[in-house]
């Protein structure tokens, strides 16, 4: 199965602090180990079998396209609108981005072939499925670092900034998304748009993370699943210098390891 990856580069209203900090119009163009943001991830969808088609989504989509070449047939640019559920909204399941789709954001530098590999494979019988990171894995290999958790019985995630939307039921999803978006990083009133009484469950933990998706899923009329990621770099996009500093340790770290491979002798 052939996925259109769609990578949602835009950014709110308003002067980014990121962007700002580095001196960049846009936060997907900030610079990280020598290139945009957005370059890296655009690099590694265009490494991956999975993925037939790259869309972006931004602003300025002239602006995100200078430096790709026009001849690489499954890359494209396209305008976005207002809020990021519109955004996908708009394209999902459209000549532009046909199902299956896979979202992901510009400020994902740390994203890898595997990480997209294993999340489509488990998302390959669900109707929509969110990568995230268990805090257990994250603090294992970043004690040190600050996400954002949503708390359930047994674990607290973070989100990977990948969704897999695989049929046109997300539509649904994409529809209470754009209600419920201010919210997503609030367990209680995001699971309020599903009712009182899971967002009582989620908000005194007596449901776990996967149960709790799988049930919102299901009032929408679909088949939806959390797929906790084992790579603790899925949760770390880059929104803040801190954020920055620690993707580029990231990514001279695995330059170092890929050229002692190199040297290394059969």
């Amino acid at each position: 199965m052939q996925w259109t990856a769609l990578v949602l580069a835009g950014q709110r209203p308003g002067i980014d602090p990121l962007a700002q900090a580095f001196g960049a119009e846009w936060k997907a163009l900030v610079p990280i180990a020598g290139e945009p943001m957005l370059t890296h991830v655009i690099r590694t969808l265009l490494h991956c079998p999975e993925i037939g088609r790259i869309v972006v989504a931004g602003q300025r989509p002239d602006l995100l396209a200078a430096g790709w070449p026009a001849a690489e047939p499954r890359l494209s640019f396209t305008q976005s609108t207002t809020g990021i559920s519109r955004s996908i909204a708009a394209v999902a399941g459209t000549a532009i981005a046909p199902w299956p789709l896979l979202v992901t954001t510009a400020d994902h530098p740390l994203l890898t072939p595997d990480m997209v590999a294993g999340f489509l494979h488990d998302a390959e019988d669900a109707d929509v499925a969110v990568g995230m990171v268990e805090r257990r894995t994250m603090m294992h290999a970043y004690p040190d670092t600050r996400r954002t958790w949503l708390k359930f019985r047994g674990g607290a995630y973070s989100g990977a900034n990948l969704f897999a939307l695989r049929t046109s039921k997300a539509q649904a999803a994409l529809t209470l998304w754009a209600r419920a978006e201010q919210d997503r990083k609030q367990a209680l009133k995001l699971f309020w748009h599903f009712g009182p009484l899971l967002a009582l469950r989620a908000i005194t933990r007596t449901i776990r993370g996967p149960d709790a998706l799988r049930i919102a899923g299901r009032r929408l009329g679909m088949e939806a699943r959390l797929i906790a990621l084992p790579q603790a770099e899925a949760a770390i996009d880059v929104d803040k210098p801190a954020d920055h500093m620690l993707a580029e340790t990231i990514l001279a770290r695995r330059q170092s390891e890929v050229a002692v491979a190199i040297r290394r002798p059969d």
